[in-house]
């Protein structure tokens, strides 16, 4: 008898143990008002600075600390082949997949193509990785970008198009 009770009890808290893990990866959309904590005011890429717009700007928290940051930056300043390809950046601190393909712990540029593409590069331009950006037609409001939680991830909005980010 007292080994069924045993048996239930570490049952029980393996299975809570469980539940808290994933409760502590399950994506929060940062609010707006603390966006100003964990978006960077400016950002480099291919020897270059450009200032963050904030009203377009989003983050979001997988467990206490990690975060994935987007934000469009004003390319204005941007020589004409660094405008062309790259709208925002993207800064993950933990193991990402965007569209099931794998990216690590970095900083990285990317900019949505009109050919329906996301595309990411280093901060040196080099591209890593393109992938096909889904069409939500149903979105109401669509803004220049954004972020909505899915549950297990999140969705990166530029207008209606999207890719799908989910932690490792």
């Amino acid at each position: 008898m007292n080994k069924n009770r045993l048996a239930i009890w570490c049952g029980l808290a393996l299975g809570l143990l469980a539940i808290e893990a994933f409760a502590q990866r399950a994506p929060v959309i940062v609010p707006s008002t603390e966006l100003a904590r964990v978006v960077p005011s400016s950002f480099y890429f291919e020897g270059q600075t450009g200032p963050t717009q904030m009203r377009n700007a989003a983050a979001v928290r997988f467990g206490q600390r990690q975060h994935v940051i987007a934000a469009l930056v004003d390319t204005s300043g941007y020589s004409a082949d660094v405008r062309a390809k790259y709208e925002g950046f993207l800064i993950t601190d933990l193991g990402i997949n965007i569209n099931d393909q794998r990216l690590d712990v970095g900083a990285y540029g990317f900019g949505f193509t009109d050919d329906g593409r996301f595309n990411l590069f280093d901060i040196s331009g080099r591209q890593l990785l393109s992938v096909a950006a889904a069409e939500d037609a149903g979105l109401r409001r669509p803004r220049p970008l954004m972020m909505v939680s899915t549950g297990d991830g999140v969705r990166l909005y530029s207008g209606r198009r999207y890719v799908t980010i989910k932690a490792r």
